[in-house]
């Protein structure tokens, strides 16, 4: 079951395709987003708006509370049985707020839900275990650990290998090539990281 999630940073520019996915908009999202693709659920406190949004929230949340109105809704989302995520606005807007929007990454990942953050030049997303990069042969692809160091078990079809260990707090899994539809990554069993892959307009 997949799910959209649409947040108030920068607005996404490109084609958001919402056949067979539930659309939840996250308070000024709405500005961008109300014209652009079908909204299913409006969710927040609703602070950034001037208008009511449609169809209309169920609820509306106090602006002072300890969840931000993308976890809220993504949540909402995970509880609700969607096993499949695409986040759009996700990029752009205050660093803090991008930060926080990695964190939702992370948590969809322990969740069991796979979950992505599209902007109009990079995708991102939390991943652990053997991660392919099918696909994108040319693509820029940064590996970086989330949480703590990583072991690397493996990897195949990139410009350069990776080292046995990615240590949290350090860049050397910035910046490498795709050159094999068969390229691939492999993490140790309880290693998390976030994979941003780069190929220009998605």
């Amino acid at each position: 079951m997949k799910g959209i999630l649409l947040l108030n940073g920068k607005p996404y520019t490109g084609e958001i395709n919402a056949d067979g996915a539930v659309v939840y908009c996250c308070d000024g999202a709405y500005k961008w987003a109300k014209s652009r693709v079908r909204i299913d659920k409006n969710i927040g406190d609703f602070d950034s708006l001037d208008e009511v949004p449609c169809p209309a929230p169920e609820e509306i949340y106090p602006s002072e509370k300890d969840f931000t109105d993308g976890e809220i809704a993504l949540r909402k989302m995970i509880d609700g049985g969607i096993t499949e995520v695409e986040i759009y606005g996700g990029f752009g807007g205050r660093e803090d707020h991008f930060m926080g929007n990695l964190q939702l990454l992370y948590f969809a990942h322990m969740c069991g839900v796979n979950a992505k953050m599209v902007g109009e030049d990079t995708i991102v997303y939390a991943a652990g275990g053997k991660i392919n990069f099918k696909g994108i042969c040319g693509a820029t692809v940064s590996v970086l650990p989330f949480g703590g160091t990583v072991h690397i078990m493996g990897s195949e079809g990139l410009k350069y290998s990776y080292p046995e260990e990615l240590c949290y707090g350090e860049c050397r899994g910035i910046s490498n090539i795709v050159e094999s539809d068969c390229a691939f990554v492999e993490v140790q069993k309880g290693g998390t990281v976030l994979v941003f892959i780069n190929r220009g307009k998605v």
